[in-house]
């Protein structure tokens, strides 16, 4: 599938407090934790557990959320789909819609079971 700038926009004003609730208990389900979903978090943005419960508070935007992130120098070892998009094939033009699907892939990682060395890439 391919990435219009509409879909970009519309996952740039998506609240990022109200997905995070999601992608947790998704991952409880499969028997992880709050602290590995964060962890996860804080390797892709740089974000953390302070900073990210302040800005779940502050209901930031995925916009915000990641124009304020430091991301990991290894994300472009993010490979993969999600949501019916190869990640390495989103244009950089819709660099935020890349990075969320990129978080996302590595939340899927640790629902799945993968262990956390194998989540967070190393090079």
């Amino acid at each position: 599938m391919k990435v219009t700038a509409k879909k970009n926009e519309q996952v740039a004003n998506m609240v990022f407090a109200s997905i995070y609730p999601l992608y947790l208990n998704r991952l409880i389900k499969n028997g992880r934790t709050k602290e590995e979903l964060n962890q996860v978090i804080e390797w892709f943005t740089g974000y953390d557990d302070k900073k990210l419960q302040q800005l779940i508070d502050d209901k930031v935007t995925f916009g915000t959320f990641f124009k304020d992130a430091k991301i990991h120098p290894n994300e472009h070892l993010i490979k993969g789909v999600v949501c019916g998009y190869r990640i390495e094939e989103i244009e950089d033009e819709f660099k935020l819609y890349k990075q969320c699907r990129q978080m996302e892939k590595l939340i899927d990682e640790l629902a799945k079971g993968r262990k956390m060395e194998k989540i967070l890439r190393q090079g």
